[in-house]
C-alpha cells in the first residue's frame, strides 16, 4: 500500500501529533508499506529519527498567512513561493513567532477549511499536483480535522482514499471567536461527508467527534495511540524512586492544568506527611508560555518552594527516558477534554504509575491499563488527596506501574498501532471503490 501522511509541523518544540505521526509512517514501513510523512506549515521538530527525510512543506506558514492577507501573494510565481517554503526560513518565522494563537485564527481556519474554495487555493494546487507527480496513492491520511479542506482536492485529482485522524481539534475550534467558531463546526461537518474514513485515537473522542462535527457514525474508527518502545525499560521497576519525585510531562501551559498541579504540590508540602517530595517539570516550552512559567515560579517562590522544583523545557529523548525514570509518579491534569495524552503511554512505558482527572479520555486509559488512579479535575485539593495517597503506597504504587508497562508492552505501542491504522485504511479504500 502507498500511503502519505500529511501532518502540520511546530517549526521549533516537540509536538504530541508530530512523534505519533512520525512513529506510525515508521511503523508502517516496517510491516512492508510505502509511507511518507510530508510536514504541512513548518517543518516537523522530532525526537525519533525521521521517517520521511527530504520532504517538501506544503502550505508554508510564511505562504499561508501572506495569501490570507494579501490577493497578490495568491499569484506570485511557484521560485518565489519554494523560497518562502525554505525550511531554514520556517524554522526561524516561528522561533519568533512563538505559539499559534486560535483567537487570532478565525479567518485563516475558515479559508483553510474551505480548500479550493479559500485563500490558500493555490497551495493546495501545488500539493495535489505534488502527489500526482509521485506516482499512485493509495491512502492519503491528514492528521487532523482542521485539514478536513484539503480532501475533495486530494481524491478528485489522485483517486486515493482520504483518511482524517481525530486528535484534539475540539478545544481549538472552541477557542475562535464568533461567528468564526460557529461557521467552522459548520463546514467541517459539509466537508466531513467527503472523507472516506476517521481514525478518532480514543472512544471518548470519536463519541465527541461524532456529536460535534455530524460525523457519519460508520465511518469513524477508534484506533488508540501507540509509542516505539526503544529505549525503555525492558523489566519491571523493583522501586519507587527516593526521596519521592512528582512528575510533569506536557506543555507547560494553562491547558495542561500545571497551576493546578503546582497548587497541588503546595498543599502536600504544607502538610508535611511526604517532607521531601520534590516537583519535576519537563515538556515543550514555547515563547508564549514563558509568562505562565514565570507566574508558577513566582509563586512557588513565595511558598518558598523553588528550589525544591525543577524545569526542564524541550527535552530529547535520551533526557526525556531518564526523566522518566526517575519519577515516583507522574500527573498532567489537563483543564480540558484531552483526546488522548501520549504522556500517558510514555510514563507507563517507563513504570511510571499516573493521577489524572476523571474527566476526558483519562477514565477509558486508566480502565485499559490499570496504571494509575483518578481525581476530581481543576480541584488542588483533590489531586493533593489523591497523590498523596498514591505516594503513601509504595507496593500499589509499583503493581500499577508495571500493570502500564505491561499493557503498553501489549496493546499500546507503535506496531500494534499501526496494524489497527491499517485496517482502517483498507476499509476506507473499499468504501473509496463503492
Amino acid at each position: 500500500m502507498r500511503i502519505v501522511q500529511l501532518t502540520p509541523g511546530t517549526g521549533s518544540f516537540y509536538c504530541g501529533t508530530c512523534l505519533r505521526d512520525n512513529a506510525l509512517v515508521a511503523a508502517l514501513r516496517r510491516l512492508g508499506h510505502e509511507a511518507f510523512m510530508v510536514p504541512l506549515y513548518l517543518p516537523p521538530t522530532l525526537d525519533e529519527a525521521a521517517a520521511s527525510d527530504h520532504m517538501p512543506v506544503f502550505y508554508g506558514g510564511l505562504n499561508v498567512y501572506l495569501q490570507q492577507h494579501s490577493r497578490l501573494f495568491r499569484k506570485i510565481p511557484r521560485w518565489l513561493d519554494r523560497l518562502l517554503d525554505s525550511p531554514a526560513l520556517l524554522r526561524a518565522a516561528a522561533r519568533r513567532a512563538g505559539a499559534t494563537q486560535p483567537r487570532q485564527l478565525g479567518e485563516l481556519t475558515l479559508s483553510t477549511l474551505r480548500g479550493e474554495e479559500g485563500n490558500q487555493a493555490k497551495e493546495l494546487e501545488r500539493l495535489t499536483d505534488w502527489l500526482v507527480s509521485e506516482g499512485p496513492v493509495d491512502v492519503v491520511c491528514l492528521s487532523n480535522a482542521l485539514l478536513i479542506g484539503l480532501a475533495r482536492r486530494i481524491r478528485e485529482k489522485t483517486g486515493a482514499a482520504v483518511v482524517c485522524t481525530l486528535q484534539g481539534e475540539d478545544y481549538f475550534l472552541d477557542l475562535l471567536p464568533e461567528p468564526f467558531r460557529t461557521q467552522a463546526w459548520e463546514i467541517l461537518a459539509v466537508r466531513a461527508a467527503e472523507l472516506d474514513a476517521f481514525v478518532a485515537v480514543s472512544h471518548y473522542y470519536a463519541s465527541v467527534m461524532r456529536a460535534r462535527a455530524q460525523l457519519p457514525a460508520d465511518r469513524v474508527h477508534v484506533v488508540h495511540n501507540g509509542i516505539a518502545l526503544d529505549g525503555y525499560p525492558q523489566t519491571p521497576r523493583t522501586a519507587v524512586p527516593q526521596p519521592p519525585v512528582l512528575g510533569y510531562l506536557s506543555r507547560m501551559c494553562p491547558l495542561k492544568g500545571l497551576h493546578t498541579l503546582v497548587e497541588a504540590y503546595i498543599l502536600l508540602r504544607e502538610r508535611g506527611r511526604i517532607p521531601e517530595l520534590r516537583l519535576r517539570i519537563a515538556g515543550t516550552q514555547t515563547a508564549n508560555d514563558m509568562p505562565f512559567v514565570t507566574q508558577l515560579q513566582d509563586r512557588l517562590t513565595r511558598a518558598g518552594l523553588r528550589d525544591a522544583v525543577e524545569f526542564l523545557p524541550n527535552l530529547d529523548r535520551e533526557k526525556k527516558l531518564a526523566f522518566l525514570q526517575g519519577l515516583s509518579l507522574l500527573s498532567v491534569p489537563a483543564t480540558y477534554g484531552e483526546s488522548f495524552g501520549l504522556y500517558l503511554l510514555e510514563a507507563w512505558a517507563a513504570g511510571v504509575a499516573v493521577v489524572q482527572p476523571r474527566h476526558a479520555a483519562f477514565p477509558e486509559l486508566i480502565e485499559a491499563t490499570g496504571g494509575g488512579v483518578l481525581c476530581e479535575p481543576d480541584d488542588p485539593k483533590a489531586l493533593a488527596d489523591t497523590i498523596e495517597l498514591s505516594l503513601c503506597d509504595s507496593t500499589r504504587l509499583l503493581q500499577m506501574g508495571e500493570s502500564g508497562r505491561k499493557a503498553v508492552r501489549d496493546r499500546f505501542h507503535v506496531d500494534a498501532m499501526a496494524q489497527n491504522v491499517l485496517r482502517v485504511f483498507e476499509r476506507a479504500i473499499a468504501y473509496r471503490r463503492g
